[in-house]
């Protein structure tokens, strides 16, 4: 049970955020709500989301793994379901889903995108230990300077959300 209860009764500028993120999940998730108790932190955090989910380069389904592989990596069982359900909304098969989470190198992706995955689960785990050479090798993969930075920022939203919702076990609602 979640350690913070979101409002009952919410003001009409977080009542039009809550619109927006109705409009693009088909609902409020928990996440959102939790935040709508200090309004401009999910008005901060849905604009993150906004720039770094919803615009960029990377495909739905890479960005989507980051946050799945993150997640997984950090224990965090709330983004984990979410987001499996949101590759499964794209049109990702469990058995391509069963081999994403097991064996990234067998999954549907290209040398890049598995590349980026890769380099932002290191980046998660052990940040201040990647070599230059991992840029090399991101690079040679074809990655660009904007793509490697959407991939961090994948992983930016997903480790804070992690935390934020282990912290306050906040309610699985999917």
């Amino acid at each position: 049970m979640s350690r913070i209860k979101s409002p009952e009764t919410v003001s009409k500028e977080t009542m039009r955020i809550f619109d927006e993120i109705r409009g693009a999940f088909g609902m409020v998730p928990n996440l959102f709500r939790t935040y709508a108790v200090h309004p401009p932190l999910l008005q901060a955090n849905w604009n993150k989301v906004k720039a770094v989910m919803m615009q960029g380069s990377l495909s739905a389904k890479v960005k989507q793994t980051i946050a799945v592989l993150v997640s997984k990596d950090n224990s965090c069982k709330y983004c984990v379901a979410a987001h499996r359900g949101a590759l499964k909304s794209i049109g990702i098969s469990d058995e391509e889903l069963k081999r994403i989470e097991e064996n990234i190198e067998k999954a549907d992706f290209t040398v890049k995108e598995r590349a980026l995955i890769n380099f932002a689960r290191k980046a998660n785990q052990d940040p201040i230990r990647i070599p230059d050479s991992d840029f090399e090798a991101l690079r040679q993969s074809g990655a660009s300077d904007p793509e490697i930075i959407e991939a961090l920022g994948v992983m930016e939203v997903f480790t804070s959300f992690n935390k934020f919702l282990d912290s306050l076990q906040v309610d699985i609602d999917f």
